[in-house]
This record gives structure tokens, sequence and C-alpha cells, in this order.
């Protein structure tokens, strides 16, 4: 059976010698299929899953999120780091560099992973509703370069210091996560870690595994005296007073005050009332 390589030209750090380059390191035949619109790549991965030996994209989070939202698991999936952050891959413990990446895909070694399901729809690293969600939006409302290419590390750095001064660091409960408490936002997790910034992985829920279920943290409130303690603890990964937390669940409901953003995989989804998130366990097969 072949294997197909499923692109998004346009994410941050791909370009043809890079898709060039990486089809060299995987097993042929190999089918190369190019994206160009937004969630393209769940429509190739729907119409791919079970019809090849495995499915690999090269692209940024978004586009990984599509092809999970594609699959079935009939065919195994890989992940190339080709964008800006490209946590997925990262977080599977793949180099950061795609075409070494795909040298370490092309050896065939898989293993078993569980994703995460918030409202319906998978996501394969974190959801949050809140104040990650609002960064999200915040930096896509920055456009995108005239090649189409999103904002890097430091757009999200400076736009989450302008969130939390445009809120002088206060975020009081809007949220009940039912059966834990109220909070002030809510990260979920199904690996650790959470996203990086740069070289730096921010844990948030250092015992969330794939092979798990999903992991929350979630400040009850936060002030510009508990907020160094607060980020401090996502930064190691641990919970402590005033976090709402929980490890290895399968469901959680969150009810919002008021509407709130949602973002999964470091996509903005809008603005929603509540969630339902579930661990979908031991869900597909992935290439490492």
């Amino acid at each position: 059976m072949t294997w197909a390589l499923v692109v998004n030209p346009m994410a941050s750090r791909v370009s043809e010698e890079t898709i060039a380059r990486v089809e060299e390191r995987l097993p042929t035949p190999l089918e190369t299929l190019r994206t160009t619109t937004p969630g393209e790549a769940t429509e190739l991965a729907g119409r791919l899953d079970g019809t090849v030996e495995a499915i690999v994209a090269l692209g940024g989070d978004g586009t990984f999120n599509e092809v999970l939202n594609g699959v079935r698991g009939a065919s195994v999936v890989g992940f190339l780091p080709g964008g800006g952050t490209s946590v997925l891959p990262r977080a599977l413990g793949l180099p950061r560099d795609p075409v070494a990446a795909a040298g370490r895909l092309a050896v065939g070694r898989t293993r078993r992973i569980g994703v995460g399901r918030v409202n319906g729809r998978r996501f394969g690293f974190s959801a949050g509703i809140g104040l990650d969600a609002e960064l999200v939006r915040a930096v896509d409302r920055m456009g995108r370069s005239p090649e189409g290419r999103r904002p890097g590390d430091r757009a999200f750095v400076r736009a989450a210091a302008a969130i939390l001064l445009g809120r002088g660091a206060r975020f009081e409960p809007v949220l009940t996560i039912e059966g834990h408490g109220r909070a002030a936002f809510a990260f979920v997790a199904n690996c650790s870690p959470y996203t990086y910034v740069g070289p730096l992985g921010l844990r948030v829920a250092g015992r969330a595994s794939f092979e798990g279920g999903l992991d929350l943290f979630a400040p009850e409130r936060v002030t510009p005296w508990t907020l160094p303690r607060i980020a401090a603890r996502a930064l190691r990964g641990t919970a402590g007073p005033g976090i709402v937390a929980a490890h290895d669940v399968d469901r959680l409901v969150v009810r919002c005050d008021a509407s709130m953003p949602l973002q999964v995989d470091g996509e903005d989804l809008g603005d929603v009332d509540g969630v339902v998130l579930e661990a979908e366990r031991d869900a597909l097969s992935v290439l490492v």
C-alpha cells in the first residue's frame, strides 16, 4: 500500500524545497496532496483513510487538527512540524526539523494514542475556554503575512502581555466546571506539554498523557499578586491551592456565566455558553 502526504503549503515553515526533501525521506510509493482551503485536510484525510497504509500531515497544528477530524483509524497517521509552533509532533517526541522528523516516521514505529473531543470535535493536545482562546483570537486578528503565514511565538507573547495589562492581571470566576468548582478560565490537556513558547514547554498539566484521559488546570481567580504563582505552576505543570484540577478523566462539563471564547489545538472555534469535553481513549495509531 502507498503512503500519502497531506501538505499545507501556507504553513509557516513549509516551502517547496522542504516538501521535496520530506518526500525523499518517506517510503514510496508516495502520493502528495496539497491543501488549498481551510478544512480541506479533513476531507482529504477522510477519503484516504483505509486506502493507504499511512497518512502523513506536513503543516501546523491547524492542519493536524483537521486530519484528526477526518480519520477513523483505518490508516496510521503521522505529523511533521511545518508550523510556527507544531505542538502535536513535538509532544510526540519528534524532531522540530520536518525532514529529520520524516526520517523518523519512515522507520514505521507506531504508538497508540487517545484524543480529546469538545462538543464532538476532536483535538490532539489542548482545548481552552477563556484566556488562551482570547490569546489565539488576538493573534488571528493580527492577520497573516503576504504569503498567508500566521504570526509566530513573539506575536503570542505580545498578545498575552496586552491581554494581561488590559485586564489589570485580574480574572474573576466566570465559569463552572460541573463536579469541580468555579474558575476564571480553563485549560484542558490531552498531553504534556500543553503548548510551547519557542523551546520552552508550557506544561500546565504535567501528568497528562496521550495514553490517559483529559487533565484540567483552571485557576479559580487571578490577581496581580497570585499571577506569578499561577504562572509558575503552569510552567511546571503542577496544581495547588487556588487551582481547580483533575487528572485522567473521561468527561468534563463546563458552563459559562456568559459566552466565552473556545480554542482547540490553537484554532478559534468562536464563543460558547458551555462545552462538553470527552476523552476518546486509544483512538488511533500514530507514527513516532
